[in-house]
């Protein structure tokens, strides 16, 4: 008590001493505290550090009325301040960098020029099949319609029908996207 009624008073070395005496306790006290996922922004030294800086600028306003009230405040000021770190952990996830070896999303430029060609070629192919097949063949694979809904925009007689013609259409359009005629 007599060293905080000192370091209260401006006394530097009384103030260097109460540090000395809290400090390997709270270190310890603090050890652990902090999950791992939270200390991007702190460490457990910089908690306790970060405590005792607090402590300092507001030692005249701390009421000690019974011995070991410091350890006691200080201890309650680093569980407060964990849970300040946790809490802005959790709002603002730390930034990770991302691995060398992740893939884009974005096609290549082989890939764009693979994809322009074979557009080309499929419509190509695909104007030199008959009208109706044309048709089939757009309202399946481009525009994704179920065989029912062919057969009725073509006028089959039924899905099968549909799916037929479609069937033969495609086999044709893949033999000529083959062989590129």
């Amino acid at each position: 008590m007599r060293l905080l009624s000192l370091a209260r008073r401006g006394n530097q070395s009384a103030l260097e001493a109460l540090i000395e005496r809290e400090l390997p306790g709270l270190r310890r006290f603090a050890h652990g505290r902090l999950p791992a996922w939270a200390r991007a922004v702190a460490d457990t030294a910089d908690v306790v550090q970060e405590t005792l800086f607090a402590a300092v600028r507001n030692l005249d306003r701390f009421d000690s009325r019974r011995r070991g009230a410091l350890g006691a405040y200080l201890r309650t000021a680093i569980v407060n301040r964990v849970r300040d770190h946790v809490r802005r952990a959790t709002r603002h996830p730390t930034e990770q960098a991302l691995p060398e070896d992740l893939a884009s999303l974005e096609p290549g430029p082989e890939r764009v020029v693979a994809d322009a060609e074979f557009r080309r070629r499929y419509q190509a192919a695909l104007a030199q099949l008959p009208q109706h097949e044309q048709q089939a063949v757009v309202a399946r694979v481009e525009m994704g319609f179920s065989y029912e809904q062919i057969a009725l925009a073509l006028g089959r007689p039924s899905a099968d029908a549909a799916r037929m013609t479609v069937a033969r259409a495609l086999a044709r359009l893949a033999q000529t996207i083959a062989h590129g005629t």
